[in-house]
């Protein structure tokens, strides 16, 4: 990858602890919410799972509709970035207020990658990505200096395996590497005072414009070719697959084709720079040797562009498809992706902090609740992960469900933990039609 702009990158990239490892840090419960209060209400008594998962149907409703209340906030500071083409504007927006709208946006979609248990990826691992080779053979080239801001977010590490050609074909060799589930880029590009001279036209962006993609199963060193303004250039092994066999043909075709056409023209202009004092005779026969000679040549040079040209096609092409069967979202949709990304989040961490406070005998810290609940997916189903316990914790305080004494957590009864929810979400309605009374 070509390095322009490399230090400019990192600087908006976020930081990172040179010694962390990629994925020590992921908090993505790997189970759907509909598995997870399943698997939860298995280890109850019979006659509790019904109530239990009424229980987690109101948990969620509530928390749905505190997202719901934050998707309008973001679609109104998209629209003063980006209004969609069939909609009509009504107002108009000055430079303040595009300034304002931007850095809410680039808090609320933090704010909702956090949530959505993604992981910021920093500068060590966009370092790597832009240093070591890729699953995709090809050499990607990108202008950092166009981009103002740019942050990439991962969630959920995989370990995959696929076979490799090597030696031409001659050999398969199978070859192990890492990716991510899930990866969310945001890029601003600079406005138009930083292009100048140059032709816009030509951009595969606009100047000032934000962009926001959401792509899956991406592999870790093949990060880069999610850049917007990414360029597919030649490796050092495509030129020379190209090169070596285009200059030994160059030379049978000098050889055999332009040598005696070289020679007479070598001889006009030793005759015409009065070096030659016999002149040469142009007949027929030698108009049409140098005809050929340089008709040959010009057909052998017009074959090797060709043939650079449809190389650095396929690549482009092969760099397309992975990007069109990994892309999962754009623009304004990716915020819809995260909200259910990061509502299903928090229902998971709430209920599974609620279960394991109510199923243990005696009260619990944070840390020895965070342990039992790992534990319990490390050793049922081999999944582990970070769980973020004070999220979980501080959801089910913000619904009175907790009892907290000395630092000691306990949940309440699930029949009281229920009425609490229930009284929770009349009040939303109650608070709402006490508005529309007043206005």
């Amino acid at each position: 990858m070509d390095s322009t702009g490399n230090q400019h990158l990192q600087a908006h990239s976020g930081s990172a602890a040179s010694h962390r490892k990629v994925g020590e840090d992921e908090h993505f419960i790997p189970f759907r919410k509909k598995a997870i209060v399943e698997l939860l209400a298995q280890r109850l008594a019979e006659d509790e799972r019904q109530s239990f998962r009424e229980f987690t149907d109101v948990l969620s409703s509530l928390l749905h509709h505190r997202f719901r209340e934050r998707i309008e906030a973001i679609k109104d500071a998209y629209h003063t970035l980006s209004p969609s083409p069939d909609v009509r504007r009504v107002m108009q927006f000055d430079e303040a207020a595009r300034l304002a709208a931007q850095d809410q946006l680039e808090h609320e979609l933090t704010d909702l990658a956090e949530r959505a248990n993604f992981t910021r990826i920093g500068e060590e691992e966009l370092k790597r990505a832009f240093e070591e080779e890729g699953m995709i053979k090809v050499r990607l080239e990108i202008d950092t200096d166009d981009i103002d801001s740019v942050m990439f977010f991962r969630r959920g590490e995989l370990h995959r395996e696929r076979e490799e050609k090597q030696l031409l074909g001659l050999r398969r060799k199978t070859i192990a590497f890492r990716s991510y589930a899930k990866v969310l880029i945001y890029v601003r590009f600079k406005g138009d005072e930083h292009f100048g001279g140059r032709d816009v036209g030509d951009l595969p962006f606009t100047p000032g414009s934000t962009i926001i993609k959401l792509f899956e199963n991406v592999p870790l060193h093949d990060v880069e070719m999610l850049f917007p303004n990414v360029r597919v250039a030649m490796r050092l092994i495509d030129k020379l697959l190209i090169g070596v066999p285009a200059a030994i043909s160059g030379i049978i075709v000098v050889a055999t084709k332009l040598v005696a056409s070289l020679s007479v023209l070598l001889l006009l202009v030793a005759f015409y720079l009065g070096i030659r004092d016999e002149p040469v005779e142009l007949d027929q026969a030698t108009l049409v040797t140098i005809g050929a000679g340089m008709g040959a040549f010009g057909g052998y040079l017009a074959r090797q562009f060709s043939k650079f040209k449809n190389r650095k096609m396929q690549f482009i092409k092969m760099l397309s498809e992975n990007l069109y069967f990994r892309n999962l979202d754009n623009d304004a949709g990716v915020f819809f992706h995260l909200l259910d990304a990061a509502e299903e989040a928090e229902i998971k961490e709430a209920v599974l902090a609620y279960h394991f406070l109510r199923g243990s005998s005696r009260p619990l810290s944070s840390r020895e609740l965070d342990e039992r609940i790992e534990t319990w997916f490390a050793e049922e189903f081999d999944s582990r992960f970070d769980f973020e316990v004070e999220d979980g914790v501080r959801k089910l305080r913000e619904f009175s469900l907790l009892e907290d004494t000395e630092g000691k957590l306990a949940a309440v009864d699930l029949a009281e933990g229920k009425r609490r929810l229930i009284d929770a979400w009349d009040a939303l309605f109650e608070h709402g039609a006490s508005k529309r009374t007043v206005s």
